[in-house]
């Protein structure tokens, strides 16, 4: 038997490899885009950054070091130069693809940060496999921009996995509309027509303003805004607003909700302020062809007729009065029930009138008696 060279002991020495092999590697080298490993065979492992990651913009030389240990995966045993290729990231896929297949089946929640966003939805990584969400289950609403996800870890559970198309899809929405369901169900348990509680404002309409509870949307309708008058919700709120506000109705899954406080009702004591027969101080508020209107204070509007707005005759308010003009006049009917007020200048006037004549016939009366004695 014949003895063996140098070279042909070293070579036995050395395993054997195979493509799709899993080996372990040391780095002794690295640079940017590409590193060596010693893998224990008689060639150098390459590693290429294409094949250690999907994120162009890494740096090889920041995530590894010469000495560093990893297991990965034998792609070409010569690739026509004498080296080994190998990648480390589909390795990874591999093993993610089971931890994805796992979530799938156990129906777990998942968190990665959002790595890009495409037109039509978000993709994330997880262990190096791509995982694409729907513009559609991003959220519970539509949602045109989807551009403040970038870079946001947000939360998802796979709802179809296919390894054989490489298609794995996840769903956020889900996740949304089951935490809010939980929220809702909570905030119904706890709350009861006239309690106050605290709100942000989500949307602001003509109509009204969506008011978050913490669960459930309530609406503010704009005559329940205040006691007075409100032109436009808009000129009141804006979304985040944080409010206190009173649960006025519950009706199914429907709150409707006031800041018409009880406390601060006008019409609480107006019977003795607005008795008749009182003088009193407004501004004329809106104007209609029979009369105008007087707030004498936010909640509490009057009615001045065109009859009783002077003492000659008037053919309409607008030839004598424009909104935001001070009148001042006599009360000359209350009706609480209704919440109205009638109020007349002519009848103030009237009163100055008699006032004057009854003075001036004083003054002559002391005349005469004076040029008796």
């Amino acid at each position: 038997m014949s003895e063996l060279t140098f070279e042909q002991m070293l070579e036995e020495s050395l395993k054997t490899i195979h493509a799709g092999e899993v080996v372990e590697g040391t780095v002794i080298d690295v640079k940017p885009d590409e590193m060596v490993l010693n893998i224990g065979y008689k060639s150098d492992g390459i590693l290429t950054k294409s094949e250690y990651t999907n994120d162009n913009s890494v740096d090889l030389t920041t995530v590894v070091k010469v000495g560093d240990t990893m297991e990965v995966k034998v792609l070409k045993v010569n690739d026509g130069e004498g080296q080994v290729v190998l990648t480390y990231k589909r390795l990874a896929a591999d093993r993610g693809n089971k931890r994805i297949e796992e979530a799938y089946n156990n129906k777990e929640v998942l968190k990665a940060t959002v790595a890009q966003v495409l037109d039509g939805g978000l993709s994330v990584v997880v262990e190096e496999v791509r995982i694409f969400i729907p513009a559609s289950l991003v959220s519970d609403t539509y949602e045109k921009d989807l551009t403040k996800y970038a870079g946001q870890e947000i939360e998802f559970v796979i709802s179809e996995y296919n390894p054989k198309r490489r298609r794995y899809i996840g769903d956020r929405k889900q996740l949304i509309v089951a935490k809010k369901a939980e929220l809702q169900k909570e905030l119904f348990e706890r709350i009861h027509e006239g309690d106050v509680v605290e709100g942000v404002v989500k949307n602001v309409t003509d109509f009204g303003a969506f008011i978050d509870l913490g669960g459930a949307d309530g609406l503010l309708h704009i005559s329940e805004m205040s006691w007075g008058r409100v032109e436009h919700p808009k000129k009141v709120f804006k979304v985040g607003d944080t409010l206190k506000v009173l649960i006025k109705e519950i009706s199914g899954s429907k709150i409707a909700l006031s800041l018409k406080f009880e406390d601060a009702n006008p019409w609480k004591d107006a019977a003795e302020k607005y008795a008749v027969g009182n003088v009193v101080t407004g501004k004329v508020a809106r104007m209609t062809d029979f009369g105008a209107f007087v707030e004498l204070e936010p909640g509490v509007d009057a009615l001045l007729h065109v009859s009783q707005i002077a003492k000659e005759h008037i053919e309409k308010p607008a030839d004598v009065l424009a909104v935001g003009d001070e009148v001042t006049a006599k009360v000359v009917d209350f009706n609480e029930a209704d919440k109205k007020i009638s109020l007349s200048v002519k009848a103030l006037s009237q009163e100055a009138a008699k006032e004057e004549n009854a003075d001036v016939a004083d003054v002559d009366v002391d005349a005469v008696i004076a040029s008796e004695e």
